[in-house]
């Protein structure tokens, strides 16, 4: 059975401006600033507050793929700086690359693109894939035993059969993916990845068990 990690509480950042509040005035000052120009500054401020606002409600978009025809065979090396917040001196883009049934055991791939991407059957044992982008990537079969997911985008992916086998999960999505028969003894789980896991359909059986979803 897979085990629970407790969720880590993370700070968050609003999105709101704030307001700011003045004394209320009349005709002339308040504080020796003349009224005109205390109603120009406040505004000028919330128009800072909104601006700094703007990115954290900015649609994530991808670069275009990489033109590097050499550039799956990246994968194989992976990254190497970094390891940890998937910070590198150049995107991996691995997005349609072809891995089905090779070696990318032990292999960093924080960080990694990998929207689309063929790893039915590959071996992808202690590898790491922090912050990868597998929207629709194909993991039937893949074995990710002892391998570091951790905030990986697994949405619509297949992950039929994967094992994840004492592997760590934490922060993972798995919108619309497919767990059929995914296995995941002893992996050490998130309790919000529990729960997305188990709110998945597509997870039954000993797939259950092995998260540790309660009821059927």
């Amino acid at each position: 059975m897979a085990l629970r990690l407790p969720s880590a509480r993370l700070g968050q950042c609003s999105t709101r401006p704030q307001v700011l509040r003045t004394p209320a005035v009349r005709g002339s000052s308040a504080e020796g600033i003349p009224t005109p120009l205390l109603s120009t500054a406040v505004a000028g401020l919330a128009a800072m507050s909104l601006a700094v606002a703007a990115p954290a409600l900015a649609e994530f978009k991808l670069p275009p793929i990489d033109n590097d025809p050499n550039r799956c065979e990246r994968g194989y090396v992976g990254n190497t700086i970094g390891q940890a917040n998937a910070v590198s001196d150049k995107v991996l883009d691995l997005r349609k690359c072809n891995y089905s049934g090779k070696s990318l055991s032990g292999k960093t791939l924080a960080g990694a693109l990998l929207a689309d991407t063929n790893l039915s059957n590959a071996n992808l044992q202690e590898a790491v894939l922090t912050k990868a982008y597998a929207v629709g990537a194909n993991f039937t079969g893949a074995d990710l035993t002892n391998a570091v997911v951790d905030r990986v985008d697994f949405t619509k992916a297949s992950l039929k059969g994967a094992k994840f086998i004492n592997a760590v999960v934490t922060g993972a999505r798995f919108e619309g993916a497919d767990l059929s028969d995914s296995i995941w003894e002893d992996a050490l789980i998130g309790n919000e990845d529990v729960k997305r896991l188990c709110s998945n359909p597509t997870l039954q059986g000993e797939s259950r068990l092995g998260v540790g979803c309660r009821g059927k």
